[in-house]
């Protein structure tokens, strides 16, 4: 454990300019896009307050004539660097800027013209795993590492079934390095204006920015230099046909469905850390069972409560049980 010295060092050093980043360039299906179709912030510091209109899509931002076309079903690479740097001489994000990523959608008329204020909703996550390894929450896997093991690029895959036109797509990294108390968090977030093609009909219900988080949510407000068990990623589930990578394992992503797990809780001790996709089935309640590590029971779920063989429901917390 670090003592209460260093932790000041290192949160001094983390609140400078040290670490700032921007999500800048687009990749589509491994093409690189540059920055077409970004609306790149102005500079690289970071929002701090959840109830301002700059959540949505970076204020200091604006529209940009260009716009990504994306397939359904196809992968578009989000590129985030701390300058107009591409090189991997540097981190992505550093200064010890440990958390999430995730990755938003929101159907839009035009995305060229829109203003961030029609919902959201949540089609990738990277957020924390435990590092059987580490002394605390510092220590652990988290998606900002991923960014920065990756020079600075996370894959998402676009949901096969999503309904074809535009959209903005909101990237966003939470520093947790100063979040142990309430305004400490700090979010990074660009918006790409992109046109879906092909897919199917689906336009999931979202959320508004700013509305979706409060300052006190327990994936915002956290002292991540504890030993941490669980992490609770702000915001909402992933939907139906989205991902979330596993934190530290580079390629392993879970397939999500309706009900999936906003916690991601540490494996006991006795086991190790998935290492290869994980699909999650959503059959109805009574007749299903919920796979290793998904969700099966907690106030206001209603999803499968029984477990697949060599696994039981773990209580991790009154609103979240888990199989494992």
């Amino acid at each position: 454990m670090k003592s209460a010295a260093v932790l000041t060092g290192l949160a001094a050093l983390a609140n400078g300019v040290v670490g700032h980043a921007t999500f800048q360039q687009l990749w589509v299906n491994g093409q690189d896009q540059g920055t077409t179709c970004v609306r790149m912030p102005n500079s690289n510091s970071p929002i701090t307050s959840v109830t301002s209109n700059d959540i949505r899509c970076n204020a200091n931002s604006g529209p940009v004539a260009g716009k990504c076309a994306v397939p359904a079903g196809g992968t578009v690479t989000v590129e985030m660097h701390q300058h107009n740097d591409r090189s991997c001489s540097q981190e992505a994000i550093g200064g010890a800027h440990h958390g999430p990523v995730m990755v938003y959608m929101s159907k839009v008329s035009n995305a060229a013209t829109a203003d961030g204020s029609t919902p959201f909703f949540k089609v990738f996550q990277d957020t924390w795993a435990k590092n059987p390894s580490g002394g605390s929450g510092s220590d652990d896997f988290w998606g900002t590492k991923d960014l920065n093991t990756n020079c600075g690029k996370m894959d998402v895959r676009i949901p096969s079934n999503l309904a074809p036109g535009d959209y903005l797509l909101r990237a966003e990294a939470i520093a947790l390095h100063a979040a142990g108390s309430a305004g400490g968090a700090q979010f990074y977030v660009s918006c790409y204006q992109i046109t879906v093609t092909g897919g199917g009909s689906n336009n999931p219900a979202g959320v508004s920015f700013p509305g979706a988080y409060r300052a006190s949510d327990p994936g915002i407000q956290i002292n991540i230099y504890t030993n941490l068990n669980s992490y609770v990623a702000p915001g909402p589930a992933v939907i139906a046909g989205g991902t979330e990578a596993v934190a530290g394992k580079a390629g392993s992503t879970v397939t999500a469905a309706p009900g999936a797990p906003q916690t991601t809780a540490a494996p006991p001790a006795q086991s190790t850390l998935v290492t290869s996709a994980r699909p999650v089935t959503s059959a109805a309640p009574g007749g299903c069972a919920a796979q290793k590590y998904q969700q099966c029971g907690g106030t206001g779920y209603s999803g499968c409560t029984t477990c697949v063989s060599g696994t039981t429901c773990n209580t991790v917390n009154p609103y979240y049980h888990q199989c494992l």
